[in-house]
C-alpha cells in the first residue's frame, strides 16, 4: 500500500516513461507498468541477473508489453532518452553515496521530470509504553547495520537528498503501522531482523550469543509486549519526491 500511494501522490501517471532503480524481482516495476499504461513505458534495472530472470518470467507470464528489465548498475546507468520519472525503493540505505546516485539520475530526467525515493526510517521503531527488551534489540540492530556501512534511518533524509541534488518542489511523507500487543507480526519482524544481524551484533561486542538467546527471542518479545500492553510501531516507510528544474 505505501508504495502505490507514494507513486500516485508524487504524480506517476499514464503515458510517462519511468526508470525503476534496483528493481529486484520487479514488484515496483509491475506497479509502475500499470500506472503508466499502454501509452507509457518502464525500464527496470538491477545488478542481480538471477532476480532479473525471475522478474522477466513474471513479465512474460503476465503478458506485459510496456516493461523491460536490464542488468545495470543503479549508480551508472544512463539511457539515450530522458525519463519523465525515476523511482527507487529500498535501495538508498545500501548505497555508499546515495546523493551521488540521486544527482546522476536527476541529470537523466527531462525538464520538470519527477524523482521519487522510498525507503525505511528504522529510527522510528518503538513501543508505547516503552518496553526495555524491544528498545535494546532495536538499538543493537541499528548499531550493527550502521557499523556494516548501511543507513537504517535513511528514510528521514530522503527529502534532504533531493534538495541537495538540486530538485525543486520537494515533498515528504511517512506511513507507519501500529500493531496491537497480541499481534504476532511485531515479535516475528523484530526477531527476524535481529537474527539477520546477530553475527554482526556479536562480532562487534554489542551483545553475546547468550544475551541474544535467539531460540527464545520471538517468544520473549511477544511476552514483553503482552505484559506491558504495548503497541508496537513498525519502521516508517518514508517517501520523498521532487522535480528537476526546467532548463537545468
Amino acid at each position: 500500500m505505501p508504495t502505490a500511494w507514494f507513486m500516485r501522490r508524487a504524480g506517476i501517471s499514464a503515458g510517462m516513461r519511468v526508470l525503476d532503480l534496483g528493481t529486484g524481482l520487479g514488484d515496483v516495476a509491475f506497479q509502475l507498468s500499470e500506472l503508466v499504461g499502454s501509452s507509457g513505458s518502464v525500464v527496470a534495472i538491477d545488478e542481480a541477473p538471477g532476480m532479473l530472470a525471475v522478474a522477466e518470467r513474471r513479465r512474460l507470464t503476465a503478458g506485459i508489453q510496456n516493461l523491460r528489465f536490464l542488468e545495470a548498475d543503479a549508480g551508472a546507468f544512463r539511457d539515450r532518452e530522458p525519463f519523465d520519472a525515476v523511482v527507487g525503493r529500498l535501495i538508498w540505505c545500501y548505497l555508499p553515496d546515495p546523493l551521488a546516485v540521486v544527482r546522476h539520475h536527476a541529470a537523466g530526467l527531462g525538464d520538470g521530470g519527477l524523482m521519487l525515493l522510498i525507503d525505511q526510517d528504522t529510527g522510528s521503531v518503538r513501543t508505547e509504553p516503552p518496553v526495555a527488551l524491544v528498545d535494546t534489540l532495536v538499538n543493537w540492530a541499528i548499531e550493527a547495520h550502521t557499523r556494516a556501512g548501511t543507513f537504517p534511518a535513511i528514510g528521514s533524509q530522503l527529502g534532504l537528498l533531493l534538495r541537495d541534488a538540486g530538485l525543486t518542489d520537494v515533498e515528504t511523507f511517512g506511513i507507519q503501522s501500529y500493531l496491537a500487543p497480541d499481534d504476532p507480526a511485531g515479535p516475528a519482524l523484530l526477531s527476524g531482523i535481529v537474527r539477520t544481524v546477530a553475527p554482526s551484533i556479536v562480532a562487534s561486542g554489542l551483545a553475546t550469543e547468550d544475551e541474544l538467546a535467539l531460540d527464545s527471542l520471538e517468544r520473549r518479545v511477544s511476552q514483553a509486549l503482552r505484559s506491558s500492553r504495548a503497541v508496537f510501531l513498525l519502521p516508517t516507510v518514508a517517501g520523498a519526491w521532487g522535480r528537476r528544474r526546467s532548463g537545468s
